[in-house]
Parts: structure tokens; sequence; C-alpha cells
């Protein structure tokens, strides 16, 4: 008689150190996040300020941003250490961190910004996190902070469909009733109305909502997308800028 060993579930820490999960995203949101990092800091001529990217894979989003925030001392973080290994090539500053237990390694109130991009959809907790941002930046300091839309136009059309919308996810092992090939490990979607309403409670002030393009999108409707842009609520990414109050 022979046994088989039960094969272990998959944990989430597994998924995210498979360096065949993508950890990073399209380059124009990235800019459009990053130009309005720049505009909220201003130049470095006063002072360099330090920015903190928080789940910063790869670290290909920094490399972008870096140019428009020459001066300033950005760090990352991320806890994969397969990401941390190719955000080396980007960053002057990887740095092993989480957002649970302990904490991020950093003091209360040391950052003047914190990017916070794509991550917030991939958390169990995502309360506790922005608790634990919330901590790490000064009064009055930056969250800048861009997630997937679940309203965005071609999931509303999806869903009267009924079709799985673009971005959500029922399994880690594969795509089941959506479109797209990739699974990323998404738990929790938002629309600006749900953002704007969950930040606002976790002691932040919403000053601006923006939309960016999704690169996933089929070539033929990316001009449909980019022109979606100019509404946050329809776009495909929600990009948000709010201070700590």
């Amino acid at each position: 008689m022979t046994t088989t060993t039960p094969r272990r579930p998959r944990e989430l820490r597994d998924f995210y150190e498979d360096p065949a999960v993508p950890v990073a995203s399209g380059a124009s949101r990235s800019l459009r996040q990053a130009r309005m990092l720049a505009a909220a800091l201003g130049p470095a001529d006063a002072g360099a300020r330090t920015i903190l990217d928080v789940g910063c894979g790869d670290g290909t989003a920094a490399a972008t941003a870096a140019p428009l925030l020459t001066g300033h001392r950005l760090i990352g973080v991320d806890w994969s250490q397969d990401a941390l290994k190719r955000a080396r090539a980007h960053l002057t500053y990887p740095i092993r961190g989480e957002l649970t237990g302990a904490g991020l390694p950093f003091g209360t109130g040391c950052a003047d910004a914190v990017l916070f991009s794509e991550v917030i959809e991939h958390l169990v907790d995502p309360d506790a996190a922005l608790d634990e941002l919330r901590r790490v930046l000064r009064p009055g300091g930056h969250l800048m902070l861009s997630t997937p839309n679940l309203a965005a136009w071609y999931n509303r059309g999806l869903l009267l469909a009924g079709v799985q919308p673009v971005f959500s996810e029922v399994s880690l092992r594969g795509i089941h009733g959506r479109p797209g090939r990739e699974v990323v490990g998404h738990l929790r979607l938002y629309t600006a109305r749900a953002l704007r309403e969950f930040v606002t409670a976790a002691g932040f002030r919403v000053v601006r909502l923006e939309g960016a393009p999704f690169h996933g999108v089929p070539r033929p409707l990316r001009a449909l997308d980019r022109l979606a842009c100019a509404r946050a609520s329809l776009a495909s990414i929600l990009l948000l800028h709010a201070r700590k109050t």
C-alpha cells in the first residue's frame, strides 16, 4: 500500500515569492502618479524629502518616478525577497518590510510621502495597512495610492453580461470566468467612491482623485481607455492623493 503526501496549501507569501507572478504595473500609471507626487512635494531646493515606496515590487515604478523627484530620498520596501533582488537595479535603498506583524522598519513620522502603488488590492487587512502608513507619515504627509477600479468602464458591461469583472480573481491557481491570462493575487477591489470613503475613514484628507489607463486593455480599445481617464469613476486605474490629518 502506498501513501501520498497531501499537497501543502499555497500561502500568499509563497505566491508573491514566485518569480512568475507579475510585480510591476503599467508605465503610464507610474508616470501619472509620479507627476502628482512631484507637484505635491515641490523641488528639493527647500530640502530633500523622504519618500517610502511601500510594495515597490521590482522597482520599475520608482525608476519611472526618480527623474521627477531629483534630490529627494526614495526608499523601496517590499516583503518579497525575489522582488527586492530585482529592485536593486533601480533603487539605492531597497529594504525588506511588511505592513503586518511588527510593521514597517521605520520610526513614527519619519516619511514625508508614501507611494502605495497597486498594493492595497492584495491585502488581507487593508485597515491595518493604512494605520501603519499613517504612523510612518509626518503630520500633513502625502499618501499616493493607486489601485484598479472595480467600476472601470468595461467592467460595468462585463458584469451586466454575467462575466467576472477584470481585476477580480476567484483563485490563486488560474483565471476563471473573466478575460485575462495572469493571476496576480487581487483580494479586494474598490470603486472611486469606496476608495475615497475608506481613505478618509483611515484618517486622511483626500486632495485629488484621478484616473489612469490599464496596460492590459486590448490595443483597439486603448484610445477609449485613455478617454475614460477624464472621469475617475470610469477609469481603469484610480490614482488618489491624500494627506495625513
